[in-house]
């Protein structure tokens, strides 16, 4: 039976790019992990092996190193938009360039309490410490015409010690689960959502502000939202985003529960009431998965719900 060529994209995954900006004896890191995919004449290169359309998968390493070098990162996504612009735009066999990239945040190392500086310096603004709060995402797809720029972050865990309850759920003959009217409610953050910036005609967002403020709404709507179920949290958290940026048209969750089940110590005489500061065994396996898209009234999903879901 004759088989024919499916969907099909190669490219150089996980480069590690790592630019250094000095300002003075102030240094800025941007570290990033980029992944590159590009789709288009490709049939020959599969069908007989003819590399005459073939971009080498070390060029485009090469590429991603001299564009830190040449045009610097502003932001994840700026870079991934000049990134993927060139691939296309430079090659004719090259109609489609996705550009996936994860940031590793830095924070500066404050000097000690006795004010000690290494001999020669006034003040030392090149040290650092990796961040563990979540790492930053970024894919950019270009297709010679239009861009989708879609923003994200991973492994953010959250927690709320109380204003959350779970009840009034079905029960079978299966269900052991007690209601709970107190109760911890933990997450690991998993999200991307979607720009609706496509084309140098329009105005291109301020990136770094746009993700940080997207950030700011998530963990304001979890903080604010007292919450019935997670289901619930994530809508809320997903409407704080899109009612307060104009820019994001569509944001999608992952999130995994991070269960915590209050300890039975009755046995040994206690009682581990919430009210009354319980004891909690956290469980890691297995979890509860909840994940959720929130659109704008009259917009289309475009987020594929297997870029967050396991």
């Amino acid at each position: 039976m004759p088989t024919i060529l499916g969907q099909n994209q190669y490219g150089k995954a996980e480069n590690r790019v790592v630019k250094i900006t000095r300002d003075g004896d102030t240094h800025h890191i941007k570290d990033l992990n980029v992944s590159v995919a590009l789709s288009g004449d490709l049939d020959d290169v599969h069908y007989n092996g003819s590399n005459a359309n073939c971009l080498p998968t070390d060029t485009t390493k090469n590429t991603c190193f001299a564009f830190a070098k040449e045009y610097g990162i502003e932001s994840a996504e700026q870079y991934g938009i000049h990134l993927a612009r060139h691939f296309v735009d430079s090659q004719p066999s090259i109609h489609r360039a996705r550009i996936r990239i994860e940031e590793y945040s830095w924070e500066r190392i404050g000097g000690s309490d006795s004010n000690a500086k290494f001999i020669g310096a006034d003040e030392v603004n090149h040290s650092f410490v990796r961040k563990g709060q979540e790492t930053r995402l970024a894919q950019i797809t270009y297709d010679g015409e239009k861009f989708e720029v879609l923003s994200g972050l991973k492994d953010l865990t959250v927690m709320n010690s109380t204003n959350s309850e779970f009840w009034g759920f079905i029960k079978d003959k299966y269900t052991t689960l007690q209601e709970d009217y107190d109760r911890i409610l933990a997450t690991s953050l998993s999200t991307w959502w979607r720009h609706n910036w496509t084309s140098d005609e329009q105005r291109m967002p301020s990136w770094e502000r746009s993700y940080a403020q997207a950030k700011k709404h998530i963990l304001h709507a979890f903080v604010e939202t007292y919450s019935l179920s997670l289901q619930q949290t994530l809508y809320q958290m997903g409407s704080r985003v899109i009612n307060n940026r104009s820019e994001i048209d569509e944001i999608r969750f992952s999130a995994p529960n991070k269960h915590h089940f209050r300890q039975d110590l009755s046995p040994f005489g206690l009682d581990n009431a919430a009210k009354d500061g319980a004891v909690y065994y956290a469980a890691d396996r297995p979890y509860g998965l909840i994940e959720a898209t929130i659109l704008r009234d009259g917009v289309e999903p475009k987020i594929p719900v297997d870029m967050t879901n396991l």
